[in-house]
């Protein structure tokens, strides 16, 4: 179980390592060119908006609650009843799709307003509407993608899929390298890019598809599992989405605070999404299906196994990430994205909204495979509770710290708020007796919190030491004091891990 887990995390884990990485060196390059000006504040919101309706339609709500009807489907009829279930899901949420993409097109001055009302009176708001025409068609090409992707991910094909952001990052660098210098609006080269990212990515995955057997045709006939999947979707499209609908909160407030808060917040984000992509993503990826099959075959033992599995993990990377995300927030920051026309000063905000956002790593890492071994079972009442009063904590911080503290108010409050989220969820597994935390849990929370406060120290100490003025450094300098800090971090966690009794057995004996 546990080999099984590790290797498919692991696979996906190092494609969004990729991903990431190329994701840097986009918005490295970005915040070159661009900076933190109203140009790149109105590209990213005309970004955000088709972004947030994918993982509501695609990623978010429709994939968890897809997994499991699929799952369902093959364990107990077959792959012929399989793959008419795919033909049937795949036609209607295609149609759903473009009269979508055409809605928000004719509406993208209206949508706008609603998600950056904040731009309504300066010269960001036309700019934003002309992207967003441009951008908002992604929608259509990312989500068929995802539901693609959904089916590689059931089927245990996981690299294809999780390479697939790459090709959205290799777009948007030559659309920003090449094709920015000759628009009147350089940033629009940024939409442009994300359009043209979309339908390679559409393509990436059809192609993937060749080992599964099956291929997209239309199909309007009745099948009940699209019926079990619609009767889910409203539910969970509220259960799995908190986090974003809480970033386009803040988003929308801060439209509202001095240019470049919009950007300082989406760099902190993208910083924050690398220990979620690369840990988060990847344990949720491969865990919903293992869940899913263990609901379908009724084996609780391996449902309650392969959660537990996830959890050890989540907390024992999670827990120094979350850390590192707190100590190296600003040398991060200056590192990555401090040339050109992004300045010091947006640095060092940028670094404090990081700061803020990686306060709630553990329960950003948390929600992506609490909330799955809740759809694995169709139970969507428990999440959609919990999902209000996470947003309901959000909106009421967001609203009391902006004005004393700006941005970073706005990312604490999105930050407390996932820790809310995964608490009740937790909480609720547990009361409701789907979950049952196996034996060694104590050990391994002492082991970890005196290592990580330890290498918390170290960082610290060294830091001080190796670059005590980040904003002064030449970019090889930032680069070679940033490196060697994640380095000692690493191995320095990972040596008092074993030094304090951490071995391969207390993992092996759960598989």
């Amino acid at each position: 179980m546990l080999q099984k887990i590790l290797k498919g995390a692991a696979t996906v884990g190092s494609m969004t390592l990729i991903s990431r990485v190329l994701g840097f060196v986009r918005d490295m390059i970005i915040a070159r060119v661009f900076g933190a000006s109203a140009e790149a504040d109105a590209f990213f919101v005309a970004f955000k908006i088709p972004n947030f309706f994918r993982r509501l339609t695609a990623e978010g709500a429709f994939s968890q609650v897809f997994v499991p009807v699929l799952s369902d489907v093959r364990h107990q009829s077959g792959e012929v009843e399989a793959h008419r279930l795919l033909d049937a899901v795949w036609t209607r949420l295609a149609l759903f799709l473009v009269v979508l993409t055409l809605l928000g097109m004719l509406f993208a001055e209206p949508l706008m307003w609603l998600f950056a009302p904040g731009f309504a009176d300066d010269a960001r708001l036309p700019m934003a509407v002309d992207m967003l025409r441009i951008t908002f068609p992604y929608l259509l090409f990312i989500s068929l993608t995802a539901m693609l992707a959904a089916v590689l991910n059931t089927y245990e094909r996981y690299w294809e899929p999780a390479f697939n952001p790459v090709w959205l990052n290799v777009a948007m660098i030559v659309a920003a390298l090449l094709l920015a210098p000759f628009l009147d609006v350089p940033a629009m080269s940024l939409a442009w890019g994300v359009l043209i990212a979309g339908m390679i990515q559409l393509a990436w995955v059809w192609w993937a598809l060749t080992p599964v057997g099956w291929r997209p045709r239309w199909s309007l006939a009745k099948h009940d599992g699209v019926g079990r999947v619609l009767r889910n979707m409203a539910p969970a499209l509220l259960g799995v989405s908190v986090a974003q609908i809480n970033l386009l909160v803040s988003t929308i407030l801060a439209s509202f605070l001095i240019a470049g808060s919009v950007s300082w917040l989406y760099y902190a984000d993208r910083l924050l999404e690398f220990p979620v992509g690369i840990l988060g993503v990847a344990l949720a990826t491969v865990v919903l299906p293992g869940l899913s099959k263990a609901r379908s075959a009724q084996d609780w033992s391996a449902y309650n196994r392969t959660l537990d599995i996830a959890l050890r993990l989540i907390w024992v990377i999670g827990l120094p990430a979350t850390v590192a995300l707190a100590l190296l927030a600003e040398p991060l920051m200056f590192t990555l994205f401090a040339y050109g026309a992004f300045t010091a000063d947006d640095a060092r905000f940028a670094g404090q909204a990081l700061t803020a956002y990686g306060v709630g790593l553990l329960g950003f890492l948390a929600v992506k495979v609490l909330a799955p071994a809740f759809y694995a079972r169709e139970e969507m009442r428990w999440p959609v509770k919990i999902s209000i009063v996470a947003l309901l904590v959000n909106l009421i911080l967001a609203l009391s710290l902006i004005q004393p503290l700006a941005h970073i108010g706005l990312a604490l409050a999105v930050s407390i708020s996932a820790l809310v989220n995964a608490g009740l969820l937790w909480w609720v597994l547990r009361r409701q007796d789907y979950y049952r935390p196996e034996a060694g849990w104590l050990r391994l929370v002492l082991q970890s919190l005196i290592a990580v406060v330890l290498m918390a120290l170290l960082l610290m100490w060294l830091s001080k030491y190796w670059l005590p003025n980040w904003a002064l450094a030449t970019g090889w300098e930032r680069a070679g004091v940033l490196l060697l800090l994640v380095v000692v971090g690493v191995l320095s966690y990972a040596f008092l891990l074993l030094l304090f009794g951490m071995r391969k057995r207390h993992w092996v004996n759960m598989s």
